[in-house]
């Protein structure tokens, strides 16, 4: 006779940063207040980054899931001062691996289920032991788990260093990756984060299942061919869910009230924002140049300000929300003066999705992190594509030339300063020039389609969700 568990219990479970705690928490959320699940988070927090810690606690003050917080271990003797951020990462996890699973042991409701992010697949064998389904959940985009899965194999074919190759790596039935587009790890095949990189690639497979944060029509020759047994079907084997777009809802204003008081007064669309993600830093002189291009523009901005980092483009991620808010050591003499009027400075951190869902706001100049991206695709948002890190070169591609809702600058942000005339050009672009048009009115349809993908009245990433949910009800 077939077990029926009408309130299955999921344990998530999150590593370190915001770009991968936001999308879990929002998950958590949907499986408790649309699939009837009991959901126990289990975060291995950085506790450096003060957006992260108000983060979690604003979670645990809503008590729809269970928040158990871990400690970050100290890895200090495992790795150099100058490690890569998947390299420190991975480690992180690695080494929180015992603490997790004592974690888990003690909870009073036995689980049913286990859903690890990217950075947890070396916990699969956690599931296997209590006899549960293993899931993972992809908090990017379809593509980037097909370049993934298959960088195992591209591991064996490539001589040589990626970056150095002049030909596209195909990955079978989909978009092809220009070696100026692979993801952070490849940039160095004897850096540690490589490895661990291709490890992941590998253990992915293993799972019962792969939840990603994308939607049917969002990437359908992706997902085409991560099921398809001739193409990535054949090395992914596990089901696909598209559960996205993940988004999280308004935010407490806290002492940005008077950002909120200044958009009210602007008009409809006329509002550049201006975020480099929770982790991004500029170079100084880089800031420099982005701010005379947001002013050349003369169109209104909220930018929020970091100051500039001389070490890596990701020097922020793990003391996200901390810090100061002197402006004038970095910014062009007499800036702060000439833009009061039309420009608002924001020091390291803001709400982002209110800010993002104001009337006043019509574009977006973005790191092109997932979770940004989804959330100005899901506010009808044209972007300025500024990768970083990780993988936000193959997004900033993914956006200007397959979904048409960005521009980008000519050459990689990581490669040369972009000028002030550029920047100025493509602010002008989205917000204001005729040929942007085309732009702006796709942001418009994609936010339509986002709207019908969460819809609970057949929208494909509802019903998706709901697949994996009567799988856990009915094991």
């Amino acid at each position: 006779m077939e077990t029926c568990i009408s309130n299955p219990h999921a344990v998530l479970i999150s590593s370190p940063g915001l770009g991968h705690l936001i999308p879990v928490l929002e998950l958590g959320k949907l499986l408790v207040t649309h699939h009837n699940f009991e959901v126990t988070i289990v975060v291995v927090a950085s506790q450096t980054s003060a957006a992260e810690s108000e983060m979690i606690q604003a979670a645990m003050s809503l008590k729809l899931c269970q928040i158990i917080e871990i400690s970050p271990p100290n890895i200090a003797h495992l790795v150099g001062p100058d490690a890569a951020l998947v390299t420190i990462l991975a480690v992180m996890m690695r080494e929180s691996k015992s603490t997790l699973r004592a974690a888990i042991s003690s909870l009073t409701s036995r689980p049913n289920v286990l859903i690890f992010d990217l950075f947890g697949t070396e916990f699969f064998d956690i599931a296997d032991d209590l006899g549960v389904a293993k899931y993972c959940f992809v908090a990017s985009n379809a593509w980037f788990l097909s370049l993934t899965v298959y960088t195992p194999l591209l591991d064996k074919l490539v001589q040589g260093e990626y970056v150095d190759q002049t030909e596209p790596f195909d990955i079978p039935g989909c978009r092809s990756v220009r070696p100026e587009e692979v993801v952070d790890p490849m940039l160095d095949r004897r850096n540690q984060q490589y490895f661990e990189h291709v490890r992941i690639g590998r253990e992915i497979p293993l799972c019962d299942g792969i939840l990603i944060n994308t939607r049917e029509d969002l990437q359908p020759k992706a997902l085409a061919a991560l099921r398809d047994d001739k193409l990535l079907g054949g090395i992914v084997k596990a089901p696909i869910y598209t559960v996205g777009p993940l988004v999280r809802t308004l935010e407490p204003t806290g002492s940005n009230r008077e950002v909120f008081d200044w958009l009210d007064k602007q008009p409809g669309d006329s509002v550049l924002y201006v975020s480099l993600g929770s982790g991004g830093t500029l170079s100084y002189e880089q800031t420099i140049e982005l701010a005379w291009g947001l002013e050349l523009s003369q169109q209104r901005f909220i930018w929020v300000v970091r100051p500039p980092s001389t070490a890596k483009a990701d020097g922020s991620y793990f003391t996200a929300g901390s810090g100061g808010d002197e402006f004038s050591s970095f910014l062009p003499e007499g800036f702060l003066n000439r833009i009061h009027e039309v420009g608002k400075l924001v020091p390291k951190w803001a709400p982002q999705v209110n800010i993002l869902r104001h009337s006043s706001v019509g574009g977006f100049l973005s790191h092109t992190g997932w979770n940004s991206t989804m959330e100005s695709i899901s506010n009808g948002l044209p972007m300025i594509a500024w990768p970083l890190y990780a993988e936000q070169r193959m997004n900033a591609t993914a956006l200007a030339e397959e979904l048409g809702v960005a521009v980008r600058p000519k050459m990689q942000p990581s490669e040369r300063v972009v000028g002030r005339e550029e920047i100025m050009t493509m602010v002008r672009k989205i917000m204001v020039d005729k040929q942007g048009q085309p732009i702006r009115d796709r942001a418009k349809e994609l936010k339509h389609s986002a709207e019908k993908a969460r819809s609970s009245e057949g929208g494909s990433s509802y019903n998706s969700l709901s697949l994996l949910a009567n799988k856990c009800k009915h094991p």
